[in-house]
């Protein structure tokens, strides 16, 4: 089981910055992928960025690529998104998400977080 949770969510305005944090326990992450994926209201849930934890490659879904980017802190076992250039259309709820790897990178999750608001005002 790996255990995982979100933080750094909040209100921005456009052309603002975020970093989401999140939280990683229960398992060594050498063989995850991790993952942020957001849902707005009304649509479905989508992938937004992946990381694979023991190599450091990265994956990002288009609509963010050049804006958003997915590390991690090693010794901390912590991952997080820096989010530059924030749109309206970013608004979301933001989940950070592990999975064996294996998968795809947009999809076969097994382990989520809560989830955490962040919303880019006009």
């Amino acid at each position: 089981q790996v255990q995982l949770v979100e933080s750094g969510g909040g209100l921005v305005q456009a052309g603002g910055s975020l970093r989401l944090s999140c939280a990683a326990s229960g398992r060594t992450l050498s063989n995850y992928i991790m993952g942020w994926f957001r849902q707005a209201p009304e649509k479905e849930r989508e992938f937004v960025a992946g990381l694979n934890w023991s190599g450091g490659s990265t994956s990002y879904a288009g609509s963010v690529k050049g804006r958003f980017t997915i590390f991690r802190d090693i010794a901390k076992n912590m991952v997080y998104l820096q989010m530059n250039s924030l749109k309206v259309e970013d608004t979301a709820v933001y989940y950070c998400a592990a999975q064996i790897i294996g998968g795809s990178w947009s999809r076969d999750y097994a382990y989520w977080g809560q989830g955490t608001q962040v919303t880019v005002s006009s």
